[in-house]
C-alpha cells in the first residue's frame, strides 16, 4: 500500500529517519513466548530492523502489546510511515499484553520514563487520564496532519475525553461479533437477498435461528466459550444490556447504578439461548472455536480479532455484528487507541512529530483491517478497498453502536472488573444460580471494586 501524502506545515528539527526498528527489548519479550515465536518475530520483523533506528536517542519511542499477527502488521504500518521521503525514525518496543502491560505503562509515566507514543485500550483511560498518567492531544495539531473529531464515529470519539481534552486517538474498533458458516446459514434460511446474515430483531429470532442452524449442521447451532474465561460472558452481557436502553454506571465511591430488571431480563435469555441442548453451555474458549472450525456449529460468538484463525479453516465464512434482538442496537467493543504518555518536560518538537505520526499510521490502517479490525478513521473505512475487504466489510457499521466498559479505574481490557462480572454469568449459564441471583452478585461485586481507592488517584 502507498504511503500516505505528505503533511502541510514545516517539519521539526528532528534528523531525518533510518527504517523503522522492533527494539532489543521486544525482540527480548518474543522470545520469552517460545522459540517458535522469536523465530517468527526475527525473520518477519527483520526487513524493517535497524540498528541505528533502535540507538538513535531522537527516534521516536513507540510502546505497544502487539505479537504474533498483529505485531507484524503494526511493524508493516510503522516501515511505510517511516519509509516516506519525510518518515520517522522509530524505536518499537513490544511489551507483554494484560495486566503487566497496563503496569508498566503507568509506571513509566508516573517515574518520568515514558515513550512518545503508546498503545491502549480506550476502555483503560478512565484509570490513566485522571491521574495525570497521560498527556492531552492538541487537536489543532492533528488537524494540520489531516485528523479532526469528523474524522471518528462519534460513539468512539465521545470516549476519548477527559475533563474536556482529548486523550487517546482511536486506531480501530474490535468489536464481539458472530462468525458464521454461509452453507449452514443460507440451509437454514437465515441470509438475505445480498447473501448476508438477515437482521434478527427479537430473543424469539435469535432462539430460532440457533435451531435452524442446529438442524442444518446435524449438530449444534450457536456457539460460545465461556467457562473458566475471563472476559467472554461479560462482552455477552454488556452487549445485549445495551441493546435493552438501559444503562450500567459506575460513580466515584458507588452505589453502582444498574438496571436490575434488565439486567435479570439479560441473563434470563442468556439462560434460554444456551440451553445446553440446541446451543452448548458448558464450552471454554477454545472448546467453542474447534467445534465451529469443525463444522459441528453453525454459529460462533467471538471477537473480529479471531478472523485470521477463522479464514484458514476452509469454512466458507460469514460475519456480521453482534445480532440486535431487543430494543436499539448496540455492539460491545473496544477500541486500540493511540496515547502521549505523561512526560514532565516534553520537547515540543518530539510531541510534533509523536502528532504526525499519529496521524499517519491511522492513514495505514487498512493493513490494519487485514486482520478484521475495524479501522475508526473514517476516511480509510469508506476507502473502496475497504469494501472489497470480506467478511470485514460486513461487520463495519458495529463501530456506529459501540458500547464499551463503563468508565472506572478499574475497569476494561484485562481488568478485575470483567472477571468479577464473569463468574456470577458463568455460573448462570451452567445452570449453577439464577438470573436473579447472578444479578445480585455483579452488583456486589462491583460495590466492593467502588469502595477501593484508585491507587493512582
Amino acid at each position: 500500500m502507498s504511503s500516505s501524502p505528505p503533511a502541510p506545515g514545516p517539519r521539526p528539527a528532528l534528523p531525518p529517519p533510518p527504517t523503522a526498528g522492533v527494539s532489543r527489548r521486544g525482540l527480548l519479550r518474543y522470545g520469552m513466548a517460545g522459540a517458535g515465536t522469536a523465530l517468527l518475530a526475527s525473520g518477519a520483523l527483520a526487513g524493517c530492523a535497524s540498528p541505528a533506528a533502535s540507538s538513535d536517542a531522537s527516534a521516536l519511542k513507540v510502546w505497544d502489546l502487539f505479537q504474533g499477527g498483529d505485531g507484524i502488521l503494526m511493524n508493516d504500518m510503522i516501515k511505510a510511515v517511516s519509509t516516506a521521503r519525510d518518515g520517522f525514525a522509530v524505536d518499537r518496543t513490544i511489551l507483554d499484553w494484560g495486566p503487566s502491560y497496563y503496569t508498566k505503562l503507568a509506571m513509566s509515566a508516573a517515574g518520568g520514563r515514558a515513550s512518545d507514543v503508546a498503545v491502549l485500550h480506550l476502555s483503560r483511560l478512565a484509570g490513566y487520564a485522571p491521574g495525570g498518567l497521560l498527556d492531552a492531544f492538541d487537536l489543532d495539531l492533528l488537524a494540520e496532519f489531516g485528523c479532526a473529531e469528523a474524522d471518528f464515529t462519534p460513539a468512539v470519539w465521545k470516549r476519548t475525553q477527559y475533563e474536556g481534552a482529548v486523550y487517546a486517538i482511536p486506531l480501530d474498533v474490535h468489536p464481539f461479533i458472530v462468525f458464521y458458516d454461509q452453507d449452514a446459514a443460507d440451509k437454514a434460511g437465515l441470509l438475505d437477498s445480498a447473501g448476508e446474515l438477515a437482521p434478527m430483531g427479537s430473543p424469539e429470532a435469535l432462539l430460532d435461528a440457533g435451531k435452524a442452524l442446529a438442524k442444518a449442521t446435524g449438530g449444534s447451532g450457536i456457539l460460545f466459550g465461556h467457562v473458566t474465561d475471563t472476559a467472554q460472558c461479560w462482552r455477552q452481557f454488556a452487549a445485549f444490556y445495551a441493546q435493552t436502553g438501559a444503562e450500567f454506571t459506575l460513580p466515584e465511591g458507588g452505589p453502582a447504578e444498574i438496571d436490575v430488571d434488565a439486567a435479570v431480563r439479560v441473563v434470563t435469555f442468556m439462560q434460554r439461548l444456551f440451553d445446553g441442548r440446541t446451543n452448548p453451555n458448558n464450552l471454554d474458549y477454545y472448546g467453542a472455536m474447534a467445534a465451529f472450525l469443525d463444522g459441528r456449529g453453525g454459529m460462533v460468538m467471538l471477537g473480529e480479532w479471531e478472523l485470521p484463525a477463522l479464514r484458514e479453516s476452509g469454512i466458507r465464512l460469514g460475519a456480521a455484528p453482534f445480532p440486535q434482538v431487543f430494543e436499539r442496537p448496540a455492539v460491545y467493543t473496544d477500541s486500540h487507541s493511540f496515547v502521549l504518555p505523561h512526560q514532565a518536560d516534553p520537547d515540543p518538537a518530539r510531541r510534533r512529530e509523536a502528532h504526525r505520526y499519529v496521524a499517519r499510521m491511522l492513514k495505514q490502517s487498512l493493513t490494519w483491517a487485514s486482520a478484521g479490525h475495524i479501522p475508526a478513521y473514517q476516511p480509510v473505512l469508506a476507502r473502496p478497498e475497504y469494501a472489497k475487504l470480506r467478511p470485514q466489510s460486513s461487520y463495519a457499521d458495529a463501530g456506529k453502536v459501540a458500547v464499551l466498559d463503563p468508565p472506572n479505574w478499574f475497569t476494561g481490557a484485562a481488568s478485575n472488573f470483567q472477571n468479577r462480572m464473569c463468574q456470577p454469568l458463568q455460573a448462570a449459564l451452567l445452570g449453577n444460580t439464577s438470573a436473579e441471583k447472578a444479578v445480585r452478585q455483579m452488583v456486589r461485586e462491583a460495590d466492593t471494586l467502588l469502595r477501593q481507592p484508585n491507587p493512582v488517584a
